[in-house]
């Protein structure tokens, strides 16, 4: 194992608080570093892509404390150090970013050339990580152990698309095969894998030479177990230590003191398929839209743990509510009589599956005939980005990839968006994202996010359902639990039992 200089591991020690109170942890943390026991985890999605951290599976990274990225978002939204230690502004296209003394978990050094290699290939990915949509993006090694990173157009909120959990650093070992990414031990993050075991397990250990110190725990077990009332169960069992998504039905047979509630800027909605089959035509997409009352979401399969959907933002997102405009440019309802159309969702969440049936009943209710399509997510995906089916029941978090608000109707809204489940391509829509990005000014750029956002709902493509409120199962013996509103993070320095 490589060490680290003294003075780099004591700096790291200095600033673990810093980094492992960026978000409501479920009890104080301990300071100082442990040999404390390892943590038993249970996760809701399992590993879909191999562990490539250029989709799904790149939140699960971080929230195991695998990767990092050149910046992280506090819990204010913020991007604030992590590889980086600072950036500055070259130009409306240039971003300057110094690193910090680290190193990769294979041993090597984190320099200017490795990071701007890694974030190289992350450009390469195909398809495109949801971070880099509709962004070109290049990167380079500077002096003074610097890494200049530039945009093929102004980008104002470079930092913070540099904060995605698709735009983790990791060492050349990473990429030693051509068609294929692997952060076993080639990541940077205080947890390091030693073991994986097909989609249904991982074993991982403390890594010792972490940049910010050593972790309170000695390592991770975790689990992928999709079905959310054995999840539940193995908290309550004693099997695991965490659960992370614990169904809304499953909430009250878990004591008071093992739940845990985080508001979060993930919303359930439905996401009709523009491109092809019946909800091509606007007018058939707004009758589905008419035929929807979210109050019975809210207060019935989300138990109250959610609220009715406004927008494509939730109220996790105080400046939202408002800045909201009213959507543009919808279509009137046409006749729904004896229209039929396939839904599909996915049980990674038990709650999708029974909003899908009370879906399905209102659309019945005014005419259309619905069959259901319920799949675990990994084996859903493709095929609902492939437009195989009529709509999608999703939860998505919004902030999720970059922190951006403008970011996310750029990768699931326009022309070229990368997880773009409507097939949506709207000039109207691709104008105002567009006119969003190109503004620097925080407030007006919310203000612009917002027009964006009343046009995106105005051609009925998604109609938001519910805004989520996540439950984490935590064990009576455990602290320092990430409380992360954005869902990135879960385990951490200061995570023990």
């Amino acid at each position: 194992m490589h060490s680290l200089p003294r003075r780099r591991f004591l700096a790291g020690l200095l600033l673990a608080p810093l980094l492992t109170g960026c978000f409501a942890s479920d009890s104080g943390e301990a300071s100082g570093a442990s040999d404390g026991s390892r943590l038993r985890v249970a996760l809701a999605f399992p590993p879909a892509e191999n562990y490539s951290p250029y989709g799904a599976d790149a939140t699960l990274l971080s929230r195991l404390g695998v990767t990092e990225g050149l910046t992280r978002l506090d819990a204010n939204g913020t991007a604030v150090p992590a590889l980086a230690e600072s950036w500055s502004r070259e130009s409306d296209r240039s971003w300057l970013f110094t690193l910090r003394e680290a190193a990769f978990q294979d041993g090597t050094e984190v320099t200017p050339k490795a990071v701007a290699a890694s974030l190289t290939r992350a450009t390469r990915a195909k398809p495109v990580t949801a971070a880099l949509s509709g962004v070109e993006l290049t990167a380079e090694a500077a002096d003074s152990g610097r890494v200049r990173v530039t945009t093929a157009a102004p980008d104002p909120v470079l930092p913070l698309r540099l904060s995605s959990p698709g735009l983790a650093v990791l060492s050349a070992k990473a990429y030693a095969k051509k068609d294929a990414v692997s952060p076993v031990g080639t990541a940077t993050g205080p947890f390091e894998f030693t073991k994986v075991t097909g989609t249904t397990a991982a074993t991982l250990n403390r890594f010792d030479d972490y940049w910010g110190g050593r972790a309170q725990a000695s390592g991770i077990d975790a689990k992928f177990i999709a079905d959310g009332t054995a999840r539940t169960n193995a908290l309550r069992t004693g099997e695991t230590d965490i659960a992370e998504a614990v169904p809304v039905s499953q909430a009250a047979s878990l004591d008071k003191a093992i739940r845990r509630d985080t508001a979060t800027t993930r919303t359930t909605s439905l996401l009709l398929n523009t491109k092809s089959g019946p909800f091509k035509d606007p007018k058939t997409r707004a009758a589905a839209r008419e035929a929807i009352d979210t109050s019975a979401f809210a207060k019935g399969v989300y138990e109250g743990y959610a609220d009715p959907g406004a927008g494509i933002y939730g109220p996790a997102l105080t400046w939202a509510a408002d800045k909201r405009a009213k959507p543009v440019g919808r279509a009137e309802a046409g006749g729904a009589e004896g229209t039929s159309v396939t839904v599909a969702t996915y049980d990674n969440r038990p709650e999708l599956p029974e909003a899908a049936q009370v879906l399905k009943q209102q659309l019945e209710r005014a005419g259309f005939k619905v069959e259901l399509e319920v799949r675990e997510y990994s084996r859903l995906e493709s095929d609902a980005l492939a437009g195989k089916f009529d709509a999608v029941v999703s939860a998505r978090n919004t902030m999720l990839d970059t922190g951006d608000p403008v970011s996310v109707l750029a990768s699931d809204f326009t022309c070229d968006g990368s997880y773009n489940l409507p097939l949506l391509c709207d000039k109207t829509v691709d104008k105002a994202v567009a006119t969003a990005e190109s503004i620097t000014d925080t407030a007006k750029r919310q203000d612009a996010s917002m027009a964006a956002e009343a046009a995106v709902l105005g051609t009925d493509a998604v109609v938001p359902l519910v805004h989520q409120r996540i439950i984490t199962g935590v064990g009576a013996e455990v602290s320092g639990v990430q409380l992360d509103p954005y869902e990135r993070g879960l385990v951490g320095l200061g995570t023990r039992r």
